[in-house]
C-alpha cells in the first residue's frame, strides 16, 4: 500500500471521530459507536501498514 492509502486511512479515522462525536453531542449512540468502530477500522489499517513500512526497512537494510 502507498502514500494514497494512508491519506486515507487517516481520513476514514478522521471521519470515524467526527461521527463519534456528532452522536455523543445527539445522544445518538448508534452513531457514536459507529464512529468508534470507524476510527478502529481505520487504526488497524495504519498499523499493518507501519509493519509492512518496517518490513520494507529491514528487507532494504540487508541490501546493503
Amino acid at each position: 500500500m502507498g502514500f494514497d492509502d494512508k491519506i486515507q486511512n487517516k481520513a476514514e479515522e478522521a471521519a470515524g471521530k467526527v461521527k463519534e462525536e456528532v452522536g455523543d453531542a445527539t445522544g445518538n449512540e448508534s452513531l457514536e459507536t459507529e464512529g468508534k468502530a470507524d476510527q478502529s477500522e481505520a487504526n488497524v489499517k495504519q498499523a499493518g501498514e507501519k509493519v509492512k513500512d518496517a518490513a520494507a526497512d529491514v528487507k532494504d537494510a540487508f541490501k546493503k
